[in-house]
């Protein structure tokens, strides 16, 4: 006879296979036109809140892995507080100005064309790229599964945004920060602008290493300076020395700091002994004569010069270097800025005679007048030897940089201002030890980089920004901060977005009540730098109320690791420099993709891995789970076998629910727990302990961790060992049988806790199950977006499991012998015989299931096949004198072919 209609199998129509690159597409837009972000926050309002401020991408070509990683780990956390409870809020954004969208306009019209063109046209070529870009953009994060209010994101370039962002600039303005002065930046002559500390990169370049010989004024002795900038050499107007150090002079006449006198004998640029020594405060104030051009360089003292390499004399010119610029303020050292913005040397070389033969010089590039220079020092040239080493590029066009004095805008960093009266670097360096950093070390590394930086140049002298947009009186040259024109320029702004500056007449922007004539004003024609547009979403996204983007400070930024030189630094300095108060709680930051060996992508190398091409042949829950089971905090490999892996660990998460779902398809009302049986109490304890630790990693944002835990519980303890143990009563006992409704009512518990747990993770795969799943799962929930952190009972086991899972294994180990030696072909067909208390004081059915046997006893007349002990009690496998029941295949029956009492009473 056939039994198999009469057993209770697994149904549920949740499909095996995912399908995933087909089907998520279709759930993704139906969660479109569903509005659930809308719905999100319907269900959780008066709830706490969590604001997740966005940083925003440039809208400016697809999106990348690094994208992907970044937007998925936004939509976790989101997700992560939604589903405990809190009422979240995601305003996605976009930085629409800046250099990198006007160089793409620039490339496709070609550069004498974008000469020829009006400021305005370019403009709107560059918003036409950034709206392009924008909207190809926000369908490829969608794609990803990423829930936020994509129909009212946040655009620097839309017109109420600029006027915000200038609005920013006049609060600073008004605390008495913003300041024009000519100071040295770093120049970025190949795209013609200044760059502020965050666009500048160090790569390796070749200089020439030269110690040059200036003859003293009075002494009979050259003081030696070494650089690595020849071209600087004729904007030289002094020497640093290290007042605290002591200087030798030597036989051969040269004047060094004595602690690397020998550095300099080893490495030939010296010859002579040590003949006397001399303090470098005598030398202060006297002069040098610069060889190259027979002009005065004063010696001055300097904290800044050091003793680990060179001579201990710092070639000073003030307008190439932040030092020598503050050195020179002090000692009132002229600031000479021969070279114009396209990196070559302009009039000034004629005029200040900086050269012997200037017309050899006019119009050559500065990199290139090195071999020139260096020739033209003649003797004085005591060593020459080219070098690598880290030098400052421009992130955009990747050439090395130069640092040239201009007239820049500047945001002070140590001035005093505000109710507070510290400086911005005092607020900001308070801020850093007051709030939360994942991970930890991120305090030091901002820290540090707060201590260190300099002003922050605000100033581009580009055409696609937010302008600066000041009037200045051509009589007196003084800016107008007057409070009135600043709004109505403002109120311009918001009106008819900030191309009105290049636009309209100076009458028309001037606020008419003013009292100032138009004729004796002029336009300042700088715009701002990106850095200060993205820093300063904070009052035009969380402050303004444009939009509903939750709360102020925000609970949380997240970046990646190279912000806290960027967007995490402008934030916070353009947020305290105009309010004194800081734009977030707590700073998460990111790794960045490298390849499988730790490789940083490049298409050259052929290792680049495209978000698009990952969810054409995974999915986008695969690339979620990858972010999820990284560890983030550091860089993140990324390739096919790591996708693979992933893949795998997916299909293991849905089979197991799947599993869970198939076993309680007709389970109508849980069992209480204290009527559950002890393996079915031992699981729930289990899960219980595991959720919680998953619960904890995650509170900490550390879902790897978290991931873990819970893969180890599915794989091990879950199916490993209770989904195995359970099989025979789901399928065999009776449908009302309380033995196996204990077991689906705990696989129920647990297959609610676990779509809750991974919600946030994989929303996609859980809404699905959600689907499907009984109405004890489900209740009146009509997705994944109306389900809430379910927390599992407390339940007390009383199991001695570690006993229980040693003699398990042992068992295993045991039975592998008598499997390859065919004396079994089943577990079932097995009896143990053993003096365990532990084991033979449990129900003997939980007893036999958990060994997969079909008899324990403790003591029996049967052949001993193998035997075995564990924590000194004695373990006998032998085969079972019963026959195998034909409908649940243990070795129960009293006969052949007959059914074991069990399967009598259930079939009657």
């Amino acid at each position: 006879m056939d039994y198999k209609d009469s057993l209770l199998l697994p149904k549920t129509d949740f499909p095996m296979r995912g399908n995933l690159p087909q089907n998520e597409p279709i759930r993704y837009s139906a969660w479109d036109e569903k509005r659930v972000y809308d719905k999100m926050k319907k269900n959780r309002e008066n709830k706490p809140s969590f604001t997740l401020h966005d940083g925003p991408p440039y809208a400016n070509g697809h999106i990348h892995i690094g994208h992907a990683l970044n937007k998925i780990l936004k939509d976790i956390i989101v997700k992560y507080h939604y589903f405990n409870g809190k009422s979240v809020r995601y305003v996605p954004g976009w930085d629409c100005h800046g250099l990198p969208i006007e160089q793409k306009v620039e490339e496709k019209i070609g550069t004498s064309k974008k000469k020829e063109l009006p400021k305005s046209k370019i403009r709107e070529l560059c918003r036409e790229h950034a709206s392009k870009f924008i909207d190809i953009q926000r369908d490829e994060f969608k794609q990803l599964g990423v829930i936020g209010d994509w129909d009212n994101p946040y655009l620097t370039m839309d017109f109420k945004f600029e006027a915000n962002i200038y609005r920013e600039l006049c609060a600073i303005a008004k605390q008495g920060l913003l300041v024009q002065r000519s100071k040295p930046v770093y120049w970025s002559w190949a795209a013609q602008t200044a760059l502020a500390e965050a666009e500048v990169e160090y790569e390796n370049k070749v200089s020439p290493s030269i110690y040059v010989a200036f003859k003293h004024e009075t002494l009979d002795a050259s003081v030696i300076i070494w650089t690595t900038t020849p071209w600087t050499l004729p904007a030289n107007t002094g020497i640093a020395l290290n007042g605290e150090e002591e200087y030798v002079i030597t036989s051969d006449k040269f004047i060094v700091a004595k602690k690397l006198y020998n550095s300099l004998i080893e490495n030939e640029v010296i010859s002579g002994t040590v003949v006397g020594s001399i303090n470098p405060t005598e030398l202060e104030n006297t002069n040098a004569i610069n060889p190259l051009n027979g002009r005065t360089s004063k010696i001055v003292l300097g904290e800044h010069v050091e003793m680990d390499a060179g001579t201990g004399a710092v070639h000073t010119a003030p307008g190439h270097g932040e030092d020598d610029y503050k050195v020179g303020l002090k000692y009132g050292l002229e600031v000479i800025m021969p070279v114009d913005a396209e990196g070559k040397y302009d009039q000034t070389i004629v005029r200040e005679k900086l050269f012997k033969d200037t017309d050899k010089y006019l119009g050559v590039h500065v990199f290139k007048a090195n071999d020139f220079i260096l020739e033209e020092l003649g003797e004085a040239l005591l060593k020459r030897t080219d070098i690598t080493h880290s030098y400052p590029h421009c992130w955009r066009t990747h050439k090395p940089i130069i640092f040239r004095a201009t007239k820049q805008w500047f945001i002070s960093i140590d001035d005093k201002y505000g109710q507070k009266d510290k400086t911005l670097r005092e607020n900001a360096l308070e801020v850093v030890e007051n709030i939360k950093f994942y991970p930890e070390w991120g305090r030091n590394r901002l820290r540090a980089m707060l201590e260190g930086r300099p002003d922050w140049c605000i100033s581009r002298q580009r055409d696609w920004g937010v302008p600066i947009a000041f009037f200045r009186n051509k009589k007196t040259d003084e800016i107008i901060f007057d409070e009135k024109v600043l709004n109505y320029t403002a109120m311009i702004f918001e009106q008819k977005g900030c191309d009105a500056w290049y636009d309209l007449p100076i009458e028309e922007l001037l606020y008419p009540g003013s009292g100032l004539n138009p004729e004796d004003l002029e336009k300042t024609m700088d715009i701002l730098d990106v850095w200060f547009d993205s820093g300063s979403t904070q009052n035009a996204v969380l402050r303004s109320r444009n939009y509903d983007a939750g709360t102020f400070p925000a609970d949380m930024y997240l970046e990646g690791s190279d912000q806290h030189r960027g967007w995490f630094q402008s934030s916070l300095l353009t947020t305290l420099a105009s309010n004194e108060v800081a734009p977030f709680k707590s700073i998460l930051t990111h790794g960045f993709t490298v390849d499988e060996k730790g490789e940083k992508m490049s298409k050259s190398k052929g290792n680049v891995v495209a978000p698009d091409k990952v969810m054409k042949q995974y999915g986008s829950e695969i690339l979620r789970l990858w972010v999820a089971m990284s560890d983030y905090q550091s860089d993140l490999k990324i390739s096919d076998n790591i996708l693979k892996q992933n893949a795998e660990l997916y299909r293991k998460i849905r089979n197991t629910a799947r599993f869970l779902l198939a076993n309680i398809d007709d389970l109508d009302e849980v069992v209480a727990v204290e009527k559950m049986g002890i393996l079915d109490k031992w699981i729930l304890a289990k899960a219980k302990k595991v959720f919680t630790e998953i619960e904890n990693s995650f509170a900490q944002y550390e879902f790897s961790k978290g991931l873990n835990k819970l893969n180890n519980f599915l794989v091990v303890d879950l199916s490993g060992i209770y989904l195995d143990v359970c099989k025979d009563r789901l399928y065999c006992d009776d449908k009302n049988d309380l033995h196996r409704r204990s077991s689906q009512s705990a696989m129920a518990l647990i297959a609610k806790k676990l779509i809750s747990t991974l919600a946030c993770i994989l929303t996609y795969t859980m809404d699905e199950l959600l689907e499907f799943a009984p109405s004890f799962i489900k209740g009146d929930a009509k997705d994944i977006f109306d389900i809430e952190d379910t927390k599992l009972v407390e339940v007390e086991s009383n199991l001695n499991e570690e006993h229980l899972l040693k003699a398990k294994e042992k068992f295993s180990e045991a039975i592998d012998t008598l499997k390859k030696d065919k004396i079994i072909k089943s577990t079932l067909e097995l009896a143990i015989v053993t003096n365990s208390e532990d084991i033979l004081s449990l129900d003997r059915t939980e007893a036999e299931d958990f060994f997969l046997v079909s008899k324990i006893a403790n003591e029996e007349n049967l052949e001993v096949l193998v035997s075995f002990e564990v924590d000194s009690k004695k373990f006998e496998v032998c085969k079972v004198s019963e026959h195998k029941c034909p409908r649940c295949w243990k070795f129960k029956a009293s006969k052949e072919e007959c059914l074991c009492s069990r399967c009598e009473r259930v079939m009657a």
